[in-house]
């Protein structure tokens, strides 16, 4: 199989890149060169936000084209246009986001969807994000596979979620941990996305797919646990998860997934984004590795960069500053 991987560097494209690469796949990387792709792909180079900055993909045929693209949608709409006839399949991988608020739990593919174009320009990432599908539906059809991605996690991560909390607890001492202790997650490992991935585009699936782990994959409790062995901070540092009912962290002024990531309260919030139904995907072959899988690989990967992960330049940092931590620790 022929790959075009638009990005590639970085997360969600480094993992699909990867994982195309370990099935021998031809890969070709089409970049900006703000970092280097994996060795063994055919490697361009060009901005989409650019005049004539897809020049480089002026030539070639693929089987398949991923798209991460996160900004205008008119970016995607005009390389899936210039690929309509040189590629068979275009994967686009989009958000959960695109689906109007509030989103019940149990929430389909069926549901009603943010009002948006393909040839909008700069937007909010949930208009962006469905401007990206409908630019891809416009030019591949049926062909174009729509990844609703929910929460994220695992190796090379660069948002800073999962690194936060190990970074956190790795440090030790006691650690301010949202409750309830079973508060169910969902969220996907970056390397299983990219799997299913690669494995819908072989079968040529098509059309809409929500793409989370079922709901409850994990607990906030099995979760931080988890850092903590994994770090050894209970040995090495002396962690302590101080487990804190939601009223007590919501009065001390702490934004619920920023200040305290991947976490938030029960209620609206956390039926958006915990309790999405993705029996589709599952029905489709999609299988999620056990948490302390993501964690210890996570982990072992900060390990590589010295502890520091990187940082999207188009996302703020997560995590509690010390002064709240103190002012929750005494709450």
């Amino acid at each position: 199989m022929r790959l075009l991987m638009l990005g590639g560097t970085e997360f969600v494209g480094r993992a699909v890149t990867e994982e195309a690469l370990a099935r021998d796949w031809q890969v070709t990387v089409f970049h900006r060169g703000r970092h280097e792709p994996p060795p063994g792909v055919v490697d361009l180079r060009g901005d989409r936000n650019a005049a004539d900055g897809l020049a480089a993909l002026g030539e070639g045929e693929w089987d398949v084209v991923v798209d991460t693209w996160s900004d205008a949608p008119s970016a995607v709409r005009d390389t899936a246009r210039l690929l309509a006839d040189r590629a068979e399949r275009y994967v686009y991988v989009s958000s959960r986001s695109v689906y109007a608020y509030p989103m019940p739990a149990g929430l389909s593919e069926d549901g009603p969807l943010v009002d948006a174009s393909p040839d909008d320009g700069d937007v909010a990432y949930a208009r962006a994000k469905r401007g990206g599908e409908l630019a891809a539906s416009a030019a591949f059809g049926e062909r174009a596979l729509l990844v609703r991605a929910g929460l994220i996690l695992g190796p090379y991560e660069n948002v800073g979620r999962l690194p936060w909390w190990l970074s956190r607890i790795a440090r030790g001492g006691p650690v301010p941990t949202p409750g309830p202790r079973d508060l169910g997650l969902q969220y996907i490992d970056a390397r299983d996305l990219a799997i299913w991935i690669l494995d819908a585009a072989e079968r040529g699936l098509g059309g809409p797919f929500n793409l989370v782990s079922p709901p409850g994959h994990t607990t906030m409790g099995e979760l931080l646990e988890t850092c903590v062995r994994v770090t050894g901070a209970d040995v090495d540092a002396d962690a302590e998860l101080r487990w804190t009912d939601p009223e007590p962290i919501l009065a001390a002024g702490v934004e619920p997934w920023s200040d305290l990531p991947i976490w938030v309260p029960p209620g609206e919030l956390y039926d958006a984004l915990h309790q999405g139904d993705v029996s589709k995907a599952v029905a489709a072959g999609l299988r999620c590795r056990p948490v302390a899988e993501t964690v210890a690989d996570t982990w072992a990967w900060l390990q590589t960069l010295g502890g520091q992960a990187p940082q999207r330049p188009d996302r703020l940092r997560v995590g509690l500053d010390p002064e709240t931590e103190a002012k929750l620790l005494r709450s």
